[in-house]
């Protein structure tokens, strides 16, 4: 894997690690991967980091649906609906993911999913 991407990718995982919104179980994928970099197991663990990453971003649509959901108006309280029409904002200009700092974080990340494939 070229350095510069493992560069990159490094800083957008310690990005996604210090975001409130990244969930215990991707952190514990990031920490993984970082741990294993450099090393015979990191192949594994980059797969596995791109398939927790993938399972975890969250699509506008389903963000959308959560925030004008009941258990996205006790997350969100007052901000819910607003949290649903920034999502449509989004969705109208084209994005197809959540832009909270975790989720793009994760999708800086995927667009090297090729490279980090390699």
């Amino acid at each position: 894997m070229n350095q510069e991407w493992i560069k990159e990718v490094t800083e957008k995982t310690r990005e996604l690690m210090e975001a409130p919104s990244c969930c215990a179980e991707l952190k514990a994928a990031a920490q993984r991967w970082l741990d294993a970099v450099g090393t015979d197991r990191e192949k594994a663990e980059t797969k596995a980091y791109i398939k927790e990453l993938e399972g975890d971003i969250m699509p506008l649509e389903m963000l959308i649906a959560f925030a004008r959901s009941e258990k996205g108006a006790a997350v969100f309280g007052e901000r819910a609906e607003g949290v649903a029409a920034h999502g449509e904002a989004l969705q109208a200009a084209g994005e197809k993911y959540c832009d909270c700092p975790a989720c793009a974080a994760a999708a800086a990340i995927l667009a090297k999913k090729d490279q980090l494939l390699k």
